[in-house]
């Protein structure tokens, strides 16, 4: 098979959560654990990093990533969902995995795997653990996929734990109360390994310690542990920051949520590096934060599209992130585009509490309307009507491209376009301008 025939094997044939939702959802280790056997058991052939959290997991474990790179570790990273390319989410030192290495991996083993009927993620996991082994990388950084406890990602035995925040999404799975997410999310606490917290409520914070208690973890709150002593937004769209052990340095992820990112990485990092016997210099730490795209290709977070208008794409995809990405919106239209409008490109998948983040944006934007080309997309049409009732006014389109277009042809030079709601949706607007969609 080629590449393109590969892939859509593995799209059609595992059931994949980015395109049908809880349908794809395997509960258990067992296929995951059958698979680790079956391929050898690549983790322990070197050291892990597990980063679990409701948002920032992905931005936490791609500025990790850099940092080590910049130390000189040759580090494999895993994350998900992949935006343009599958490939995407299996990287070394920001490389992603050769297309030539899929092909092969499915054609060898699918004899093995197919009775089993793993999901997609459980197969993409155990194809980026054996690449790891197979490109001899020193450090891998693991995205969890959905939860902790019985994510496929949990079989591993990682140097530090991190769990970046609580709060509501995939609730069908994970439960209803923060709670018991976080119970969930707790799963990944090993025995005798630390782990540290990024942020706590009053609900999550006993789930946490009491977990850690249970197994002899050292765990480490970083909103008690500020490091950080200011931080500014700058006119390139990242961050500049001042901190207590690292001086000042830019970063180049911008957005309010960000900011607490950051802590909890520079937290994260206290406790790694005497791991790692001090190898991570400040000047590693500094230059981490500062080539963070470039060193392992990470997009869509908080991502400048054009300067005029000023145009951006996000992620954010709950009611968390959208608690930061108001304020950083309302931040550009003060300080950015003070004298022009804010457009606004939205579209949500379906299990998601979309009435919750309609409540939060501004009314006084223009909205576009649309959905993404996965089967979980709320129709266009039916995010203009619950939209109406949150007082958000703006036509409807049927694709993204369409509606990123419209909104560029309505915009002025000063007015700022925001492009979210769902990493489907980014995922179409990156693809469209890859496929040359877009003539704008």
């Amino acid at each position: 098979m080629t590449y393109k025939e590969t892939t859509e094997y593995l799209f059609t044939s595992a059931p994949l959560f980015q395109n049908i939702g809880k349908d794809a959802y395997k509960e258990g280790l067992y296929n995951t654990e059958m698979l680790d056997e079956h391929f050898g058991h690549p983790h322990r052939l070197y050291k892990t990093i597990h980063i679990a959290g409701t948002n920032g997991k992905g931005s936490c474990s791609h500025t990790l990533a850099s940092i080590l790179q910049q130390a000189g570790y040759r580090v494999g990273l895993f994350t998900s969902p992949h935006l343009i390319d599958f490939r995407e989410r299996i990287r070394v030192n920001g490389e992603m995995i050769p297309e030539q290495y899929v092909v092969d991996f499915v054609a060898k083993h699918r004899s093995f795997f197919e009775p089993l009927h793993p999901s997609f993620f459980e197969l993409t996991t155990a194809m980026a653990l054996r690449y790891f082994a197979d490109e001899h990388v020193d450090i891998a950084v693991i995205e969890v996929g959905l939860g902790g406890r019985l994510d496929c990602t949990n079989i591993i035995s990682p140097l530090i734990s991190l769990i970046t925040n609580i709060s509501f999404d995939h609730v069908n799975f994970l439960g209803n109360t923060l709670a018991k997410i976080a119970g969930e999310k707790a799963g990944i606490i090993k025995s005798d390994t630390p782990v540290v917290i990024g942020e706590v409520v009053d609900e999550t914070r006993p789930v946490f310690s009491a977990k850690a208690k249970d197994m002899n973890a050292p765990i480490h709150f970083a909103e008690e542990e500020q490091e950080i002593v200011s931080s500014e937004y700058n006119m390139k769209g990242g961050i500049d920051y001042m901190t207590k052990t690292y001086g000042s340095f830019y970063s180049e992820l911008g957005g309010t949520c960000q900011i607490k990112n950051t802590n909890t990485i520079l937290c994260a990092v206290k406790y790694l590096n005497p791991l790692l016997n001090n190898q991570l210099t400040e000047d590693d730490i500094r230059k981490g934060f500062m080539y963070v795209c470039e060193n392992t290709g990470l997009m869509g977070r908080w991502q400048e599209l054009d300067s005029h208008p000023y145009t951006i794409c996000d992620t954010g995809h709950n009611v968390g992130c959208f608690q930061h990405i108001v304020k950083q919106m309302n931040w550009v239209m003060r300080h950015r585009c003070s004298k022009g409008k804010m457009r606004v490109v939205l579209g949500m998948v379906n299990d998601k509490d979309i009435n919750g983040v309609l409540s939060m944006l501004p009314k006084n934007a223009v909205y576009y309307f649309t959905q993404a080309s996965v089967k979980r997309a709320m129709p266009y049409s039916d995010i203009q009507a619950l939209a109406a009732r949150h007082e958000l006014a703006g036509n409807a389109y049927p694709t993204v491209a369409e509606a990123y277009c419209k909104a560029r042809e309505d915009a002025a030079e000063n007015d700022f376009i925001y492009v979210g709601g769902s990493s489907f949706v980014v995922a179409d607007l990156l693809s469209s301008f890859r496929n040359g969609q877009d003539n704008s």
